[in-house]
């Protein structure tokens, strides 16, 4: 009995000193925000692409940006590179066979902070395969907007292989060259805007 008052003390100490996490939900707002992608095609030249339905959360610590938490949901089926029949053959079973993995996710497991921003460690799931990714991303914000609105922005860039997630389909040309490269970049800049807050423009 007396441990657990000693537990209950320490925890009112911790709140009453700031020494608790204390988040705060802020959700993504999809009109001002951009999750695209580039991989290398027949060697010469890159192709763009993005995803067009998406939902994030980033659960933010004003104090210690390293106790947040970010957690985001990818509609595969919504893959557009600005070609029909690109994205058709993206959609099926040779790529992200959106039909049977309908959903890309990406959960934090832990922020560090680096000389040039943040580093968010998290599992990143395609098709139905799990790897551990460093997403280097910077900050900005937190602001107020014209209609009160508590906002901030997230710029990240990074680097996946994607024959680690089972996207395997290729062909090799005369050359020796792949039509498809491995490496694909990731570019996303995201806004967030505090929840239960409605968007301005």
């Amino acid at each position: 009995m007396k441990r657990c008052h000693r537990i209950m003390i320490g925890l009112w100490v911790m709140l009453l000193s700031g020494g608790v996490s204390a988040q705060e939900k802020f959700v993504v707002d999809p009109s001002h925000t951009h999750i695209g992608f580039t991989v290398t095609h027949m060697v010469i030249t890159k192709v763009h692409g993005k995803f067009d339905q998406f939902d994030a959360v980033f659960y933010l610590d004003r104090e210690a940006i390293t106790n947040s938490r970010a957690e985001a949901r990818i509609q595969v089926a919504s893959i557009n590179t600005e070609h029909k029949k690109r994205d058709d053959h993206l959609r099926s079973k040779d790529f992200f066979d959106a039909e049977k993995y309908p959903e890309i996710t990406f959960k934090t497991t832990q922020i560090e902070k680096t000389d040039d921003g943040y580093v968010a460690v998290g599992k990143l799931t395609i098709k139905g395969i799990t790897k551990e990714i460093r997403l280097p991303f910077v900050l900005n914000g937190p602001i107020t907007d014209p209609w009160g609105n508590e906002r901030f922005g997230v710029e990240a860039e990074a680097q996946i292989n994607r024959q680690d997630f089972g996207i395997r389909w290729n062909k090799t040309m005369d050359n020796g060259g792949l039509v498809v490269g491995n490496t694909v970049t990731l570019r996303i800049h995201a806004e967030f805007i505090k929840a239960d807050k409605e968007a301005g423009e």
